[in-house]
């Protein structure tokens, strides 16, 4: 890996600016690729934008760029990129900062020529990435300990990056993509952040993320994913047609590879659905959905006898296990629901007892 550093105006940096769909964002001549398939979208707040230009008003350095040479002389961003759309966001008039001495916003244009030259002839400090593809991405995964750190996927987009990754963002990674129209309510995370992307490769690749990404990586596109996506949303809403904000963030994609060539009864389903949200013994209302297609009252979180609960129950029975009529220390015992939930038994006194840790054990292993 051959690393030189270089000063770059952002007079240089700016020159052939372009940022568009069909295009992509370039810079420095259009020799510049500034938002390579593995890098983010735009992700930094005004706040944060803002402070770029008042660090480059100030004339204090910015940290240090990196770029990576590619094999035809141009280059791409390695790390930077976030400092590079502010800088050049603000020279080609985007938004307004407050600059120098006068209060109000203003836009790069409404600056005096010597704070625009000032501006322009800032220079930038950029290392000059040279290697085998291998070395920069391994390079790119080791300077991301600082700034803005990349998400788990976003990593996995530079590592596994090409063709899939380019068309598989265009579904799931942008602002207002397919997978948000198609899915939002059913999804948590940031489309941009790539969350929405690892979500949908975790769900069809069950969980071997990084196996899926290298298998596919040459692809031509993404269909088959964006295709699987599409199933997933559409078997959630055939068998859970009456919506609910707890629907939002469950794992629906295990749920449909193992349930959906079940043929289910909707109505039959949504009845025992509302029963169950309206029960103050099941904690866990966003579990209610893998519980009616599993039967496992795991997901549910079954309210537990309080403290204060266990030490009446214990007092009453004067530490005797009803079962094996010995005593006990109250650390040796355990509360239980005398009629299970599962039968319509409450989280109640009345329905209450401490058994010593064996029997309880032997008890719920029946």
């Amino acid at each position: 890996m051959n690393i030189e550093l270089k000063e770059i105006t952002i007079r240089e940096l700016t020159a052939g600016y372009v940022n568009n769909q069909e295009d992509g964002v370039w810079g420095y001549g259009g020799k510049l690729d500034i938002r390579p398939p593995y890098q983010r979208e735009f992700v930094y707040e005004d706040h944060q934008r803002d402070a770029v230009i008042h660090t480059v008003s100030k004339g204090f350095p910015l940290n240090v760029m990196y770029w990576a040479v590619k094999d035809d002389g141009n280059f791409e961003i390695i790390d930077g990129q976030q400092r590079t759309v502010s800088i050049c966001q603000f020279v080609n008039k985007e938004f307004s900062v407050v600059y120098g001495d006068i209060p109000q916003p203003r836009k790069f244009n409404s600056l005096q020529d010597d704070e625009q030259e000032e501006i322009l002839n800032y220079t930038l400090m950029v290392y000059f990435c040279e290697g085998q593809p291998s070395e920069k991405l391994k390079w790119f995964e080791t300077i991301n300990i600082a700034g803005e750190k990349l998400f788990d996927q976003e990593l996995r987009n530079a590592v596994y990056s090409g063709s899939w990754v380019t068309d598989a963002k265009r579904y799931f990674s942008k602002s207002g993509c397919p997978a948000y129209g198609l899915g939002s309510d059913y999804m948590t995370g940031s489309a941009i952040r790539q969350e929405y992307l690892e979500t949908a490769i975790n769900w069809i690749s069950k969980g071997n993320i990084n196996d899926y990404m290298l298998t596919h990586q040459n692809d031509p596109s993404a269909n088959a994913l964006w295709l699987y996506f599409q199933q997933v949303i559409s078997w959630v809403k055939a068998v859970f047609p009456t919506y609910r904000r707890e629907m939002k963030g469950i794992q629906w994609g295990e749920l449909y590879n193992q349930f959906k060539d079940h043929d289910w009864d909707s109505a039959k389903l949504e009845t025992e659905i509302a029963r169950l949200m309206q029960d103050d013994d099941v904690t866990k209302k966003k579990g209610i959905y893998a519980y009616v297609l599993t039967g496992k009252e795991k997901y549910l979180n079954i309210r537990a006898f309080t403290q204060s609960q266990k030490r009446q129950l214990y007092e009453q029975q004067q530490g005797i296990c009803p079962v094996c009529k010995e005593h006990f220390d109250l650390a040796q015992m355990e509360a239980d629901h005398i009629t299970p939930w599962h039968e319509g038994g409450k989280t109640e006194l009345k329905n209450g007892q401490m058994l010593c840790k064996e029997d309880n054990r032997r008890k719920g292993g029946r």
